[in-house]
């Protein structure tokens, strides 16, 4: 079987976890053809980002001193993860890079400036100094491995530097020309996540979720039989088990259903690189690098029955608020509501909920509650004073529930009994939306009553059995 592996920050936060992971490869291919895909250290890239920030306001000995930290944290695990015949070419590369990365630093200093272009080849040092180690201690442990930067395993994007879009044919192409050569070698690819590079060879990133859509784009090229993420949870929950003591885990999930909890905060794949495994209908295991021998959550394109329950999950999402917009001059006036989603892309706010009532008078969206004075300042000067808006506004103590799962779909009575439950515990329910897939009812209710409401409502459904 051939298997794309990934591992994130949290699998490869020290030396220990690093060789647990090499134990893990070790374990599983005897029967199989391997590629793992490496995200960067534990928080390497926020480090980044933060040294990129401090260089850019000038503050260069800020800068350096969190340069020094990442700089040690990196050559302390080398030092520990290679044996002799491998570890002076480690440390060697590990120093390279290093001083790569200092001169990049001081030339964002020098030119107090982080564009789009040079934060994603400032940020591309955290895959392409973890690879070169994960590297080292498969070769320790015995492993043929070969790393690779996204460039050099053929994934080619588009110039929009911060969340590249992949050409997709002529990455496909190219990772097969690049990868499958290795494999034949009996060699396990170790390929950089998140980073790729426009034709001209520019390193751009793949944004959020980057290091998943690597290895979405390289199953889906590769035509894996699984895509496997290797992360610090057993798998895709019930509920947060913080919230929920018995929430448990979840064996099977549809890609419908897996987008739909990607969305609520989830511990599961970004929408967007979840995509190249839906087109492929490439199944995509989660599973906790901590605990190898549990199966974790297995998503695929089989919907399943769930043993007759109708709801899968329940997801929440804190510090959101409600922008509400509203006039009885909407109704019946085209072009309102394009021009306050127009106002919120150009202000470059993510609208996660919308809702508007049948009279066409008020229009609520549901945004990050960071973003919430910014919206209502751009609303107010896009709109007022037009003969169609009298009052834009918002509510800032706020969550969202999500209730998940394909068994609603077309099931009578189930958002009785999912505001039953929340009206029960006397929960004020602010805004309801639900989309036409019917997988997922969203609702907003105040954030210290969020819990409560998951609560409910596993109880109500009996995920906990």
């Amino acid at each position: 079987m051939k298997v794309v592996m990934k591992f994130g920050g949290s699998s490869l936060a020290n030396a220990s976890r690093i060789k647990n992971v090499a134990r893990i490869v070790r374990r599983f291919s005897e029967n199989n053809k391997i590629v793992v895909v490496a995200s960067a250290i534990d928080d390497a890239t926020d480090r980044l980002l933060e040294i990129g920030e401090e260089a850019q306001k000038g503050e260069i000995s800020k800068a350096r001193n969190l340069l020094s930290k990442l700089n040690s944290v990196h050559l302390s695990i080398g030092r520990k993860i290679g044996a002799r015949s491998t570890s002076k070419e480690l440390l060697s590369k590990i120093g390279k890079l290093n001083l790569e990365l200092e001169r990049t630093v001081e030339g964002i200093s020098q030119l107090r400036e982080l564009t789009p272009r040079s934060r994603d080849y400032l940020l591309s040092f955290g895959e392409r100094l973890s690879t070169p180690i994960v590297t080292a201690a498969f070769r320790t442990s015995g492993l043929k491995a070969r790393a690779f930067t996204g460039a050099e395993a053929g994934i080619t994007t588009d110039e929009n530097f911060g969340e590249a879009k992949p050409l997709t044919e002529i990455s496909y192409h190219q990772i097969r020309r690049s990868i499958e050569p290795s494999l034949a070698r009996k060699e396990i690819p170790i390929v950089t996540g998140f980073i790729a590079a426009t034709v001209e060879g520019s390193i751009t990133t793949l944004g959020r979720g980057g290091s998943d859509y690597t290895a979405s784009l390289l199953g889906a090229a590769l035509d894996a039989e699984e895509i496997w993420i290797w992360t610090d949870v057993d798998g895709l929950m019930t509920a947060d088990p913080r919230i929920v003591k018995k929430a448990t885990v979840l064996s099977n999930v549809s890609f419908g259903e897996a987008l739909e909890l990607s969305y609520f905060g989830a511990k599961m794949m970004h929408p967007r690189a979840l995509l190249p495994a839906v087109q492929k209908r490439i199944p995509v295991r989660i599973r906790n690098s901590s605990k190898p021998a549990r199966e974790g959550t297995l998503v695929s394109a089989n919907e399943g029955d769930n043993g007759g329950k109708v709801v899968k999950a329940i997801s929440m999402i804190p510090s959101v608020g409600i922008v509400m917009v509203s006039g009885t001059g909407m109704m019946g006036a085209p072009g309102v509501a394009a021009k306050v989603f127009q106002t919120f892309g150009m202000n470059n706010v993510n609208v996660m909920m919308i809702s508007q009532g049948s009279s066409e008078a008020t229009i609520s969206c549901v945004i990050a509650r960071k973003d919430t004075e910014k919206a209502v300042r751009a609303l107010q000067l896009a709109l007022l004073g037009q003969g169609y808006v009298e009052k834009v506004g918002a509510e800032r103590d706020a969550c969202i529930i999500a209730v998940v799962g394909s068994g609603m779909k077309g099931t009578p009575g189930v958002a009785a009994r999912i505001f039953g439950a929340v009206a029960r515990r006397k929960i004020n329910v602010r805004m309801v939306a639900q989309g036409s897939s019917e997988y997922n009812v969203s609702f907003v209710v105040p954030e210290g009553r969020g819990p409560d409401a998951v609560r409910a409502i596993h109880e109500e459904f009996g995920l906990g059995t």
